[in-house]
């Protein structure tokens, strides 16, 4: 599984990051990084990181398959 993240949509709020730490974190501009941008999301990783894109609150996570 990977995730998409639209950048433009994302908002900083950090919820992903308090889900799912190992799989996204906030730079010090409070941008996202996905830890696993264009690659597969590990095994041990996928469940918090499909919770993370469940609780962004605008939609700014996509999971792809």
């Amino acid at each position: 599984m990977k995730i998409s993240v639209d950048y433009l949509r994302c908002e900083g709020h950090g919820l992903c990051v308090e889900q799912a730490p190992a799989v996204f974190g906030l730079d010090d501009d409070a941008e996202l990084i996905n830890r696993f941008e264009g690659t597969d999301v590990p095994g041990e990783y996928v469940t918090v990181a499909r919770a993370a894109v469940d609780s962004c609150p605008v939609a700014a996570l996509r999971e792809q398959s």
